[in-house]
């Protein structure tokens, strides 16, 4: 059924004014996710239409609202009286769920305002028939027109609605499990496929309220964030979202969850150039590039995964499972396996060099306990395989783990089996990770490599235990390393940080280079002046229009020298064939003006020579909802081969400028290869920490600032060519 069978009647009274908002965290919310009062716009009795699957789960909810259904075709629903018009409900209603088509959305929603409801749930997908493709969607901007001037929150449109477990609230328009299974998870999706999935799986996840949030007209991501973490109940968050909207608030809210550690679990698409047009199509709004993805993870702590299986693992290992201890996760420290399979055990170390999961390195004592339990032949390590003749199984596995599980280099513990139907009835295994589980307060999984050999009775009753089944090699062992990461990041915030070799903001520094950005600086001289003024190291040059000058330029340098185009209108100088190295004396420098000025203009840099060195790419660049990144990565012509970079939101402090740079593939350069100099990477990260700085403070001024190459060397690190791209803003406005 479609909701087409809706006729609609007047316009109803003016609205009385809402009751005012709870003072708790997330009360803005409280009216929809909480509501009293549901009118519920496009009920029907008629089975199998989405009206009365709509009917039927709002009915469900265990908090008992009081129920409204509207529809002028019926005098009673369900033994309730149906009412032909929002207007002619008894109260103004805290949420009205809207199974109307495209074409009555706008005019029953101004209705819901002028009526005072608060809240509302679009589950149609606002879609103007009239409009071409691509030209975006005039209805949708008119409902939010609508629902911003009445102050009402709007879940949708394009939704599948939200259940609030804790508070005992069904809102949605489709049948989904009854009850929801209640736990830690607060869930927030753009997906409604995503939403009904994570519902519906197998695992263990218990949730608080799950919200598919749909195209975010009105009420966005960061709102139903603030709301969960209103809730005591909610120990995760979970978050499957396509595009990034309102990024300062949705900052404010990761920030709030790493402050009262609380893990965010992030899946995310649109990052490739088909991902984010395909996001355009399907709701319109503009997907963040990977970059801006990237970069709030990192500043938020967020462990980001790549996929949904990634994403059920590692959301059952926060759910249901132990956290590490924080002095576990130290130098030589991670997991530890044992295995009933030497093939497994070889495949599963193979994985996890490939995705950084660190094994723990056991100890003497360990290691001498183990070498008793084992049969003769096998060698006790991490990790290890125990299979021999597969008598006493459970005394053998529960041994070995708890052997590890007693060593304080082991941060977390895994058997890794296919957990698989034993065709014998022996049930060895989950006996002796229980027997495990009763003597250690570390966390314990099953780490299986088979999901679907996985015998689905024993894996529910070891998770009705506490112990998680993951279901994936890679997902699992993605799984254990962001339980370690989120140890580590959380014993890291107590460590205050400062960025080096950057100075205090001050007034001065602020008024002269917004006066070199204000003069219209792209390149060239002004440009290394911006960069001096934030501590970063630049050659010396002269800009110089004839061959004197650029003689003059030189004798006053020292060759050998660097000769450069500096036209304003060549953005790439190599690629122009517009930069000379290594000029010698007069002779040279006289010919290659010459021969620059034929080809390119007059226009010129002299410079002095630098060093050779490992060449870096420094960058900042704005995202629309972020504002400023910061970019680090290869320089030079690596930049395009490698696309080796890594992306932060500044402040960027030397703490994690030596993160970011000791993640590059370049790094092993930077360090010295083959019995070259390392660099002095005090001063690399001087740069990067002030480029953070200059960021912060002129946002508003820059749309991009390319250092490439800063060339790093045992003495320094000096940024030799640099662009700047100015933001253009409309007459009168001045925010960022």
């Amino acid at each position: 059924m479609t909701t087409s069978e809706l006729g609609w009647l007047e316009a109803p009274p003016a609205a009385s004014p809402p009751p005012s908002p709870d003072s708790r965290l997330g009360s803005a919310l409280v009216p929809m996710l909480e509501a009293r009062s549901v009118a519920l716009v496009g009920a029907s009795p008629r089975p199998g239409s989405f009206g009365r699957r709509m009917s039927e789960e709002i009915a469900k909810s265990t908090s008992r609202p009081r129920i409204y259904p509207v529809n002028p075709k019926y005098a009673e629903i369900d033994g309730r009286r149906c009412y032909s018009s929002l207007s002619d409900l008894p109260e103004a209603v805290d949420l009205a769920l809207l199974a109307v088509p495209d074409a009555a959305l706008e005019r029953q929603l101004a209705l819901a305002a002028e009526r005072g409801v608060r809240s509302a749930v679009i589950f149609g997908s606002a879609h103007d028939d009239d409009v071409a493709a691509g030209s975006g969607s005039l209805l949708r901007e008119r409902v939010t027109s609508i629902a911003t001037a009445a102050r009402m929150e709007l879940c949708g449109a394009g939704c599948m609605g939200f259940i609030n477990v804790s508070r005992g609230l069904r809102a949605i328009g489709y049948n989904e499990p009854d009850p929801v299974r209640d736990g830690p998870v607060a869930l927030v999706t753009h997906s409604g496929s995503v939403f009904s999935a994570l519902l519906r799986t197998r695992r263990r996840l218990g949730f608080t309220v799950a919200v598919s949030s749909g195209q975010e007209l009105v009420t966005r991501t960061p709102a139903y964030v603030e709301y969960a973490l209103g809730l005591p109940e909610t120990r995760v968050l979970a978050l499957v979202l396509e595009a990034i909207r309102d990024g300062t608030a949705l900052r404010r809210m990761l920030a709030l969850a790493s402050e009262r550690d609380v893990p965010v679990v992030l899946l995310t698409a649109g990052g490739s150039d088909g991902g984010r047009a395909m996001v355009a199509a399907h709701s319109g709004a503009l997907a963040a590039t990977d970059g801006g993805w990237e970069a709030l993870a990192r500043a938020y702590d967020v462990h980001r995964v790549g996929d949904l299986a990634e994403l059920t693992d590692t959301l059952e290992l926060f759910a249901i499972g132990r956290r590490a201890p924080a002095p576990a996760v130290q130098v030589g420290s991670g997991i530890a396996t044992v295995h009933d399979s030497g093939l497994e055990r070889a495949h599963v170390v193979d994985m996890a060099e490939e995705l950084g999961v660190p094994f723990a390195e056991i100890g003497a004592d360990t290691l001498g306990r183990l070498s008793e339990i084992l049969d003769p032949g096998l060698v006790p390590a991490n990790p290890l395989d125990v299979w021999a003749t597969g008598a006493e199984t459970r005394e053998l596995f529960g041994a070995s783990l708890a052997a590890l599980a007693d060593d304080p280099a082991v941060a977390a513990l895994a058997l890794a089996v296919d957990l698989v139907h034993e065709l014998d009835g022996d049930d060895s295994y989950p006996l002796a990770l229980l027997d495990v589980a009763h003597r250690t307060g570390k966390p314990l999984a099953v780490l299986s490599n088979l999901s679907s050999a996985i015998d689905l009775q024993v894996a529910g009753q070891l998770r009705n235990a506490g112990i998680p089944v993951l279901e994936g090699t890679r997902s699992g062992l993605r799984a254990l390393r962001h339980l370690l990461d989120h140890t580590r990041e959380s014993a890291d915030q107590s460590a205050p940080d400062q960025p080096l070799g950057s100075d205090p903001v001050n007034a001065q520094r602020r008024r002269k280079s917004s006066a070199l950005l204000a003069a219209g600086v792209t390149a060239g001289v002004p440009l290394f002046e911006l960069l001096a003024e934030y501590g970063m190291c630049v050659p010396k040059a002269a800009p110089v229009t004839s061959a004197a000058a650029a003689l003059a330029a030189a004798d006053d340098i020292g060759y050998p020298i660097v000769l450069k185009t500096d036209e304003p209108a060549i953005l790439h100088k190599s690629d122009a064939g517009g930069v000379l190295l290594g000029v010698a004396d007069a002779r040279q420098l006289a010919a290659g003006y010459a021969d620059l000025a034929a080809r390119l203009g007059p226009r010129a840099l002299v410079c002095q020579s630098v060093p050779p060195g490992v060449e870096l790419a420094l960058g900042v660049v704005r995202d629309p909802e972020l504002g400023q990144l910061v970019v680090v990565g290869a320089g030079g012509v690596l930049v395009e081969l490698l696309a080796d970079r890594f992306v932060a939101l500044p402040p960027v402090t030397s703490h994690q400028a030596r993160e970011l740079v000791t993640g590059l593939k370049v790094n092993a350069l930077l360090a010295g290869a083959r019995g070259a100099p390392a660099v002095d990477m005090d001063a690399l990260i001087s740069a990067i920490t002030g480029l953070s700085s200059l960021a912060l403070e002129h946002g508003d001024e820059i749309e991009a600032l390319d250092v490439n190459p800063l060339i790093c060397g045992p003495s320094g690190a000096i940024a030799v060519d640099a662009l700047v791209v100015p933001r253009l803003r409309r007459q009168g406005h001045t925010g960022s």
